[in-house]
């Protein structure tokens, strides 16, 4: 690759790192490129003119002109889901209990009768699910409301949180069939750990997608 557009793209990757959107990163490409031309014209090389640390120069650059940043804040962003998400599992268990309780209280089904595999799939998984998700968009809310573009975030994450969701859940239920059931710990840690990486990996697209600025093409 020429040294030119190197150096650029190294610039370029430590300015997205740092938050600053395409349009802002478009217009500092552009005017380091023409500084690396001009210099290059004169036999200046691109680690002449910018140091040996070019990372540290972008961000120089970048503080010196002034340029807004909107913060990813993933660490912040996923603690506060997970704690809503587990919150709202304990609600959902709870509620779940409840309304258990009172429908074997108040209703005698009569001998025979089967409940619909769709419908009992969609009660027993699909109610706690929306409190799952829904405990997890009411704490980003809350926590993060002052976080740039999260009402953004917030929007995308309750179009893919259930889709992770519902795409998670034959496999943690096949999983679970293939080991029988088991209550054993390390079974009931991964099927943990697989309806958890779903929604962080929800998460993390949903912010990724939020902080795009579709109108200025990404820098080659």
């Amino acid at each position: 690759m020429d040294p030119i557009d190197t150096a650029l793209t190294i610039a370029d990757n430590e300015w997205r790192l740092l938050g600053i959107q395409h349009r802002d990163r478009a217009a500092l490409v552009a005017d380091l490129r023409l500084d690396l031309e001009a210099a290059a014209a004169d036999g200046v090389t691109p680690e002449q003119l910018l140091g040996g640390d070019i990372r540290g120069f972008a961000r120089r650059l970048a503080d010196e002109s002034g340029v807004a940043r909107v913060p990813r804040e993933y660490p912040r962003l996923l603690l506060t889901m997970l704690t809503g998400a587990v919150l709202g599992a304990t609600l959902g268990y709870l509620v779940m209990s409840s309304v258990y309780s009172t429908f074997v209280s108040l209703f005698d089904l009569p001998s025979g009768f089967e409940v619909p595999l769709a419908l009992a799939i969609g009660v027993y998984y699909g109610v706690p699910a929306a409190i799952v998700v829904g405990g997890a968009l009411v704490a980003v809310r809350v926590h993060l409301r002052d976080v740039p573009r999260i009402g953004r975030t917030i929007a995308l994450m309750g179009l893919l949180l259930p889709v992770a969701g519902a795409a998670v859940t034959p496999i943690t239920m096949g999983f679970a069939r293939l080991t029988d059931y088991s209550f054993a710990l390390p079974v009931v840690a991964t099927e943990i750990a697989l309806v958890v990486a779903a929604l962080v990996g929800a998460t993390l697209l949903a912010r990724r997608l939020s902080l795009r600025d579709h109108t200025v093409p990404a820098v080659s």
